[in-house]
């Protein structure tokens, strides 16, 4: 069985320093070898020390050997952590995005309430083609990769290959239902550098879940797959995405017990978006007063030491909240390829800024992150939701994200809001 622990209280301020001290050594070489100034490699260090201050919030956590600051920063000492690293080392231009979630298929055997892929109808792009631009992207410094479906397990040789693509520069998570997952996979991919099987628990009780996700055998398949990744020595994690009266009922309480029992490495708490099953009826406002009632129920798992053995809550209500990193979206720090092979910021902003099939994916690429220049605060899967459907249903289109000529009619002269306070910070230190 995998080993997981919370890193808390003192163990995490001697990590803290322990990472200090390890990266100042891993980079000095480029000091020595002239491959960087003394000034910049003063300032390279300042950044990360001031991205890793921006991370206590988290309840560290250790899968294995490497401990992860956070849910898509990869565990450190490993290569991958390393690469991350290299993101503060650029200094002439936007630093390099570090995440990327790519969808390796659209089938499922799942109608999930909120599934943000509802709409994304069409075939599944060519797998070598989707394998090249892994190349490319590992080239570019991505460090995380999150693999998905539908359901990646469906179609296995499609996610095995993307794997088989990526080396340990990268570190790999999948989404999964638990459809299609033995034994004999997951040690096959445990040797291909994938750390933990991220599976959905929007409930604490199996006819809740499998109400929730449309399959009546959704939690026995999912709990099966748990038991699949103790025994192969990979991680288990989960995401939940609730409502707002969820934070109040119980609910909330509930699933992170359920999540303990299954001794999960990380929850991964999703804020409801008004995009795919939820793109018409929209979502409940969470509004001031109940943001601040989750950031406590989050801080109070993460930190109380009664809640010590509980996973690690990684809520994007705090990661994407405009004192920390804001919107994330366009290749700031990640974005997402869909099953299709369409450039979208995020998977729950439904445009694209082209095809990987049939578009070149650099040029696609730089237009994407230069629309996103400078990374900003503001919410833009919520706040432009009503229009993307409007454009969906005035053109009668089949399916989404919007073509690429419809989305830049969206995107063109949209407001992003204030410049996201952190970033903005971290590029002030070079002055």
């Amino acid at each position: 069985m995998v080993e997981v622990k919370n890193i808390t209280g003192t163990k995490k301020k001697i990590f803290n320093l322990r990472v200090k001290t390890a990266v100042f050594f891993h980079f000095i070489p480029e000091l020595i070898k002239g491959n960087i100034t003394f000034k910049k490699f003063t300032v390279f260090l300042r950044r990360l020390l001031f991205f890793l201050s921006r991370m206590q919030h988290n309840k560290f956590v250790k899968i294995e050997e490497n401990t992860r600051v956070d849910l898509y920063v990869p565990g450190f000492p490993s290569k991958a952590f390393y690469t991350a690293c290299k993101k503060f080392m650029v200094f002439e231009q936007k630093f390099p995005c570090t995440t990327i979630l790519i969808s390796v298929t659209s089938a499922c055997m799942y109608k999930c309430k909120h599934c943000y892929q509802k709409f994304d109808k069409g075939q599944d792009i060519d797998i070598n083609i989707l394998v090249d631009t892994v190349k490319k992207l590992q080239d570019m410094g991505i460090a995380f990769f999150n693999i998905e479906g539908g359901e990646p397990f469906l179609v296995y040789d499609r996610l095995k290959k993307v794997c088989e693509a990526i080396d340990d520069r990268s570190e790999i998570w999948v989404n999964s239902t638990g459809y299609g997952i033995t034994l004999e996979r997951l040690l096959e991919l445990k040797e291909l550098n994938v750390t933990a099987i991220m599976f959905s628990l929007h409930c604490s009780e199996p006819e809740g879940l499998n109400e929730f996700m449309g399959n009546n055998d959704a939690w026995n398949t999912m709990q099966k797959a748990i038991d699949l990744c103790h025994e192969a020595g990979i991680a288990a994690a989960f995401n939940t995405c609730l409502q707002i009266e969820d934070f109040y009922n119980g609910t909330f309480e509930k699933v992170m017990e359920r999540a303990s029992e299954f001794k999960a490495a990380i929850v991964q708490l999703i804020k409801p978006k008004p995009a795919g099953g939820w793109l018409e009826s929209g979502v409940k406002d969470f509004g001031e007063k109940g943001f601040i009632h989750i950031k406590n129920q989050v801080n109070k798992y993460n930190h109380d030491p009664k809640y010590k053995d509980y996973p690690s809550i990684s809520a994007q209500i705090l990661e994407e909240d405009k004192s920390v990193f804001g919107c994330t979206a366009g290749g700031t720090d990640r974005f997402y390829i869909n099953a299709k092979g369409d450039l979208q910021p995020c998977e729950f902003l439904n445009i694209s800024f082209g095809n990987i099939k049939t578009d070149n994916f650099e040029a696609i690429y730089s237009k994407m992150r230069s629309c996103f220049e400078p990374p900003c605060e503001c919410w833009l899967c919520e706040k432009y939701s009503s229009e993307i459907l409007k454009l969906y249903r005035d053109n009668n289109l089949k399916s989404l994200p919007l073509p690429p000529g419809m989305s830049e009619e969206l995107y063109t002269g949209w407001e992003r809001g204030e410049e996201t306070e952190m970033y903005r910070s971290i590029n002030d230190i070079l002055e």
